[in-house]
């Protein structure tokens, strides 16, 4: 009579990794559809189209740089979260406008300064 043994073992080492591949695929960093656009209520210009994507993979730039609050980088919060619309009140984050232009600015200019092609005036990134 043969040991089901081996039988048992491969059943036990497939669900094993079976259950590992399906952990890791919930454990990824959350990224939005592609682009996001990005709005601030009554805002003068054009929305925004941001690529995570562009950033995150081609320009090698940390999750943690931009989401520099969140509790948990697997699940990033939006910027408004901390950021408000409005002028801020006395303690709080910077106003989202002020926090987004401050963020991306200068590491767009720094960008283009080494040759790497970045949007650096207004109209370039607010599009209409």
């Amino acid at each position: 009579m043969k040991s089901k043994f081996p039988v048992y073992t491969m059943c036990l080492i497939i669900s094993a990794c079976l259950l590992c591949s399906f952990n890791l695929s919930f454990a990824q960093k959350k990224i939005p559809d592609e682009p996001l656009t990005i709005s601030i209520e009554d805002g003068k210009l054009p929305p925004v189209a941001f690529s995570h994507k562009t950033h995150t993979e081609k320009s090698k730039i940390d999750c943690a740089v931009c989401h520099h609050r969140d509790k948990n980088p697997k699940e990033p919060q939006g910027c408004l979260k901390c950021h408000p619309v409005k002028d801020a009140k006395n303690g709080e984050s910077l106003p989202a406008k002020m926090a987004f232009h401050k963020m991306c600015i200068p590491c767009h200019k720094e960008s283009s300064a080494k040759n790497v092609p970045a949007p650096i005036k207004c109209n370039e990134c607010h599009r209409k």
